[in-house]
């Protein structure tokens, strides 16, 4: 009988992994605290001193602002809203272009949309995910009014050259930072190094409330326009003194004071949990480099990488030409996982679909505005590196998340080479699988 799991055999583990969790006693004596005041919600929908919100609302802005050392941080009740109310700030206007990765949530390209503006995607770099100068510039014109760059996976994008090139066009760069909270590049912080930073406390990211985001900013006025989005601008801007009335007609993205609280409780987490991410994937990383076909790939010193997920690159021309999803079968056999909710393998090939290839795009089904659909590229084979990741080269893992211990990490390990040292048999068995 084969000792593989995938053919029948016993796995290298069989419990489940311990499901992410970061929510502690403290979050419920924070919350329970926060219901007895009978306070759940203090925000005004008009020019008064409670349009910011209540006190537990502002002590987490005020905290998660010193801790990322940004002037301002405004609370949202996701990273989708504070997508969309950092690009109104911006000035996104109907027509206008806006960068952005294609390998990323949806929310991060559909943002622009809801200003009527039109995605623009640009191609990533193979070793970091990333958006860089290299394919961004090739994709500014005349209508280009923001880039929307993505921290993927929690590593930080080489913000310096973007930043120059921006200043030069005069474009507005917003940093969508939902993966990387407290990431670093060369010791700034990410979402301080843009005009704007995005964050989310959605409930499977390093630290959350549930749902809920954060806006970063240095800038009085985006930090004022998106203020004044969040809640219902149009009623507010008149008795604020406002003047310039562009995207001045607001939401209801306002943040809790329940989820506040919580929040509050979580931050104070991020430091152990975020360096403990760190420490598991240099192990992973360093134990790995024995497997020819993998790269486990290790940021450069200037970057602090948050590894929401740990990205690895798969080469099947090494590995006797084995697909990178038969291989994935083999490894995920020997290491039944859970996560939250589910029981999915906390491994897997790619990451999402490019965007470009939603129905939305394909059928264009997004407003242009009176511009001609077929000048913007969504068509297969427009972005050639992140169909290659997605379709054949990358894998990404979670086998890194704070709450695994040393045995964990180790029974990974065991459970790679065990792959690895059977590769043979895999290969004459991979109709099989």
């Amino acid at each position: 009988m084969s000792k593989l799991a995938v053919f029948g055999g016993k796995p290298v583990r069989e419990k489940l992994f311990e499901a992410y969790n970061t929510i502690g006693e403290e979050e419920i004596q924070a919350v329970t605290e926060t219901m007895r005041t009978g306070v759940l919600s203090k925000y005004l929908g008009c020019w008064h001193e409670d349009f910011f919100g209540g006190p537990k609302v502002q002590e987490f802005e005020k905290m998660w602002a010193e801790k990322n050392e940004a002037k301002y941080a405004i609370s949202v009740n996701s990273n989708t809203s504070g997508l969309v109310a950092a690009l109104g700030a911006a000035g996104v206007q109907p027509g206008d272009e806006v960068i952005v990765s294609p390998y990323t949530m949806s929310a991060s390209a559909i943002s622009c949309v809801f200003w009527g503006g039109i995605p623009v995607f640009a191609d990533i770099d193979e070793n970091n995910f990333c958006l860089s100068v290299e394919t961004i510039q090739p994709k500014i014109t005349s209508r280009t009014k923001a880039i929307l760059v993505v921290h993927i996976f929690g590593h930080p994008v080489d913000m310096d050259p973007i930043m120059e090139l921006a200043k030069k066009h005069n474009i507005v760069v917003i940093e969508d930072c939902a993966q990387a909270p407290f990431g670093k590049y060369k010791g700034r912080f990410v979402g301080t190094l843009g005009h704007m930073g995005v964050f989310s406390l959605n409930y499977h990211k390093h630290i959350h409330t549930g749902e809920g985001g954060v806006i970063t900013t240095n800038d009085d006025y985006y930090a004022e326009r998106c203020q004044l989005i969040r809640n219902h601008a149009e009623a507010v801007a008149d008795a604020k003194g406002v003047t310039d009335y562009t995207n001045l007609f607001g939401f209801n993205f306002r943040f809790p004071e329940v989820e506040a609280a919580m929040g509050i409780e979580q931050l104070k987490k991020i430091d152990a949990l975020l360096e403990s991410r760190i420490k598991n994937a240099n192990f992973l990383q360093k134990e790995l480099t024995g497997i020819t076909y993998l790269d486990p790939l290790i940021p450069a010193d200037i970057y602090k990488h948050c590894y929401y997920v740990q990205p690895i690159k798969y080469f099947e021309e090494k590995n006797h030409g084995l697909s990178r999803e038969k291989y994935l079968k083999a490894i995920s056999a020997e290491l039944p996982s859970s996560y939250m909710r589910e029981k999915d393998p906390l491994i897997g090939g790619g990451y999402v679909r490019p965007l470009y290839l939603q129905g939305i795009y394909q059928k264009r089904k997004i407003h242009f505005h009176g511009r001609n659909p077929e000048d913007f590229n969504y068509a297969k084979g427009s972005c050639p590196v992140v169909e290659k990741m997605h379709e054949k080269q990358l894998i990404t893992h979670e086998f890194m998340r704070s709450s695994m211990s040393q045995s964990d990490m180790e029974q990974v390990v065991e459970a790679f080479y065990k792959v690895d040292q059977h590769m043979d048999e895999i290969i004459q068995r991979q109709n099989e699988l």
